[in-house]
């Protein structure tokens, strides 16, 4: 079958490059200009409608296109009326100036609009995406992939299951990078994260999509650390008509869509409604997957003042997976070759495997929906001040596999220990044999030795983000808001398969102390019956709530722009637990902390192609819920009584070039974080010589990010653009902190490994991790990236496009032998990883289908089948030999879609 759909795709594209015929052109030029003020509007998108073909007008805002006669153009900037231009005549057309209205709603918008930077202008540094890149670049790749050519940032695949991409910006993990879609922050309340299966048909409704790294111009009360990326959906601007397409790819990839709009009506009504399927077998073994997408807006013009918008979207998706702990070494990787096809063995799944009776089985799986909602209600009090306000909920619901073990067997559904396969539940073949778990279950005298549930994870999280915004003057802008969360996240872990075996006693048990739950005291508790349906190791309530306020001044005079901000929020933290804890005991003290923000820049247009800027900040933020205002959230109500907030110091200077032929970046950037809480995990093995993860917890962790980025796009012919960008960091711990050791149950643990009755008490095992100077693991140091787009003709585009990516670092860990008390523990620079080169090719079609315009597109990913290392945590000696939970990039993939307007 992969055969097949390769030589399909071989063939398919081969037409595509042969289709292309010469035809008349018409070369059309203008300038576009604010029809308020005559200023040159840099960055206007001009394109054709019903194709992917554009430009963008350069630093005089003037531009030059190669179209098709009759061919209609259209010409937009967000916040701008929309501009359309038929073009009947043939040869040379010259416009003129197009003169963009201000669309009084579209300014009103604060919410959406506030946190996007503009170029010249805003003090940060920027990259914006539009909707035909990610078209035309996305492919098989998942969504924070197509970022991958932006300086500072690295996205990788972890164990490459559908939606569990990641992504780094600067060094810092997405915990530290804030996600916005329409304004509204996404990452986690508890941790801090991003979980991509979750947006995974976002990018089929993305208006626009910009990455500020560092500190960034984004207008909340938390604002990033790392950068920020900031989404903007389609709303009331989408034109009428709608789209219908069908995409195939590489192990069985298959993908509908249908979005529809009516455009805004002569009632000031506007509806937008998109759903779609995606499906396939996964490239990884044993990773299928299904996953829907649906959006809705319905928005309503009441007036020139007044503007309301109902927004939804979701994916539902269930997807097995590869888990992140079952990497293997670099020579585990080599002894699987037997399992796998030629060639293939980077695909094998440690856990991939089948039951007694041939049925599929996984003990890695994730099912979750987590559907957005949101009200948002625009008015433009007057002519110079307006009022955003969007009311938002989120709820989310849905669970992964979490195998769980009597003491003997409490890590054996991994696959993998510290990169060495499994071998206690393998076939010959290779296949994980859940076959003789079954048997073991059904053969044992105390009930199931290994069952499997799921840890369900259910969140109810409500907000409200309103931003006001005041012209002063003609210099002088004024921004003020709020910004209120409500969270509460609902985590249990219930049994649903007891894999033949007569009940289940769960270990967890004897871990509840009769003091804490008065049900322990019973001698019968710990060793109680269990079922399927029946709570183990877990189960209790997470509440974030926080409250903030934000403002910003703003000065535009001349060449001059700068501003000034601050915010301020108080983050409260409180559990509430039902397992370890009885009714009485059952909620925690709150840990409250106050966070606030302090930044400022400035951006000076030297002439009409140089400009200049800075930025500086500082931000004191709270101890996330999870390893920090409770160092072990999962099992324990004790407060974290060392966690202090965050600190960050940040400063950034950049320069910038516009002209008609070129546009370059280059920053310089420089971060100081300090008081960061962190946390490590290894297999472990006690003195009883039973399995299981440990896992150590450290508060005060500090690291320097500095680095420097420079970006550029040039036009050097009327049918060529090239864009590349090169990046290099130093990124590096810069103390010695002190971690505390917890078994997989969250339970704190002495040098024994034996559980302990207080954190941080005077026999909890702790060791201080001698790390000032050692690099920062888990991205890569030193990006660059080389692009081309060629259009043959109107109809008929394709791209190439280089990545690098070096001086990438293994994640650096702890032995098991650092489980000793008050130990201190010297560190060395982790193992580099190998740099590695990838090529990806895409290339598009447009055409009729009678009176519908169509676009026939694909992409081959990884072109050259390049065989590279995205991730690695270090071993013992610091080199390739001891490295593990090694995981290898994607070879080559393929797909193609077919794309109907109407």
């Amino acid at each position: 079958m992969r055969r097949h759909l390769i030589h399909f795709l071989l063939v398919a594209l081969l037409s595509v490059c042969s289709a292309a015929t010469a035809m008349a052109q018409t070369t059309v030029k203008g300038q576009v200009v604010d029809a308020e003020n005559g200023e040159p509007m840099i960055g206007a998108a001009v394109t054709v409608v019903g194709t992917t073909q554009g430009t963008v007008t350069d630093v005089d805002g003037q531009f030059t296109l190669n179209v098709a006669p009759n061919s209609t153009l259209a010409v937009k900037f967000l916040g701008y009326k929309e501009f359309k231009k038929k073009v009947t005549q043939r040869g040379q057309v010259n416009l003129g100036v197009i003169n963009l209205e201000v669309d009084a709603v579209a300014l009103a918008d604060v919410t959406i609009t506030s946190s996007i930077a503009v170029a010249r202008k805003t003090p940060v540094a920027v990259s914006t995406i539009d909707p035909v890149y990610i078209e035309e670049k996305l492919g098989t790749q998942e969504f924070p992939e197509v970022l991958k050519s932006t300086p500072g940032v690295y996205a990788t695949k972890q164990g490459g299951g559908y939606g569990d991409s990641e992504i780094m910006m600067r060094g810092f993990e997405s915990a530290n990078i804030a996600v916005m879609i329409n304004g509204v922050p996404m990452n986690d309340m508890e941790w801090g994260g991003v979980y991509w299966s979750n947006w995974a048909g976002l990018s089929d409704v993305t208006r626009s999509m910009q990455t500020q790294r560092g500190l960034g111009a984004s207008k909340v009360s938390a604002p990033s650390v790392g950068g920020s990326i900031n989404i903007v959906t389609n709303s009331i601007e989408t034109k009428k008509g709608g789209t219908a397409s069908y995409g195939i790819g590489n192990d069985g990839l298959n993908k509908v869509l249908f979005s529809v709009s009516t455009g805004l009506t002569k009632s000031g009504w506007a509806l937008t409604l998109l759903g779609g399927k995606t499906w396939g077998d996964g490239y990884v073994q044993g990773t299928e997957f299904e996953g829907y997408n649906y959006f809705i807006n319905i928005a309503k013009r009441i007036n020139d003042n007044h503007q309301i918008s109902f927004t939804a979207f979701g994916a539902p998706q269930v997807h097995n997976q590869r888990s992140s702990y079952d990497g293997l070494t670099i020579k585990g990787w080599q002894q699987v070759k037997d399992y796998m096809e030629p060639g293939e063995e980077y695909r094998y799944n440690p856990t991939y495997g089948f039951g007694k009776n041939g049925e599929r089985k996984t003990s890695a799986k994730n099912k979750y929906h987590k559907p957005q909602i949101s009200l948002n209600h625009m008015w433009q009090i007057d002519r110079t001040s307006s009022l955003s306000t969007a009311l938002y909920v989120s709820l989310g619901d849905g669970w992964g596999y979490s195998g769980q073990g009597t003491s003997a067997y409490s890590s054996s559904w991994y696959g993998s220990s510290n990169g060495t396969l499994n071998t206690t539940f393998r076939n010959a073949d290779g296949t994980f044999a859940y076959d003789q778990i079954q048997e073991m279950n059904e053969n044992s005298l105390n009930g199931s030795q290994m069952v499997m549930s799921v840890s369900k994870n259910q969140h109810k999280w409500y907000g409200l983000l309103s931003t006001y915004t005041k012209e002063l003057n003609d210099y002088l802008n004024f921004y003020a808001g709020i910004d209120g969360r409500y969270y509460i996240g609902t985590h249990t872990n219930e049994i649903i398969d007891l894999y033949n075996g007569k009940y289940y006693v769960d270990r967890y048990r004897a871990n509840v102390k009769a003091a804490n739950n008065s049900a322990a005291a019973n001698a019968n508790y710990k060793n109680e019956k269990l079922g399927v349906g029946d709570v183990v190791y877990r189960d209790y309530d997470g509440y974030v709530v926080q409250e903030g306020a934000f403002g910003q001044m703003e000065y535009n005079k001349d060449n001059l722009s700068a501003f000034v901000s601050g915010s301020i929020n108080n983050t409260s933290q409180w559990r509430y637990d039902r397992f370890y804890y009885d009714k009485a005991h059952a909620k925690s003290d709150k840990v409250n902390a106050i966070g606030f923000t302090v930044k400022g820049g400035a951006n000076y247009n030297l002439t009409e192609n140089h400009n200049v800027f800075a930025n500086i900040g500082y931000i004191s933020r709270a101890p996330f819920f999870s390893g920090g205002a409770f160092l072990s959230s999962t099992t324990s109500n004790e407060v974290n009584k060392d966690a202090v907030n965050e600190k960050i110091f940040s400063v950034e200077f950049g320069y910038g070039y516009r002209s008609k032929f070129l546009t370059a970046n280059l920053n310089v950037y420089h971060t100081e974080w300090k008081d960061k809480t962190m946390a490590r995990t290894t297999d472990f093995t006690d003195a009883s010589g039973n399995a299981d993860r440990a896992m150590i917890n450290m508060t005060g962790v500090n690291a320097t990010h500095e680095g420097i980025e420079l970006d550029f796009v040039a036009k050097p012919l009327n049918w060529l653009d090239v864009t590349g960008m090169f990046s290099i960091g130093d990124w590096r711990w810069t103390n010695d902190p002190v971690g505390y050791f917890y078994n997989s149950g969250g339970q704190p643990v002495n040098a024994k490994y034996e559980v302990v009755d207080q954190i941080g008490g005077s026999d909890h095992a702790k060791v201080k991790l001698l790390t000032d100077g050692v690099k920062v693991g888990g991205a890569a140091q030193t990006t660059a990236a080389l692009g081309t787009k060629v259009r043959l003709s109107k109809d008929l585009h394709f791209g190439i496009d280089w990545n690098l990516f070096a001086r990438n670092y293994a994640d650096w860990a702890f032995a098991t032998s650092d489980l000793v008390m008050d130990k201190e523990v010297p560190y060395s620079t982790p193992w580099r990883i190998p740099s590695a080169n990838t090529f990806d090719f895409n290339a598009s079609y447009s055409f009729n289908i009678g009176n519908l315009k169509a676009v026939l597109s694909g992409n081959v990913n990884n072109v050259f089948d390049q065989e590279y290392i995205s991730s690695a945590v270090d071993g013992s000696k610091h080199d390739y030999v001891s490295a593990y939970r090694v995981f290898y990039g994607f070879g080559r993939t393929m797909s193609m879609r077919l794309k109907v307007n109407f």
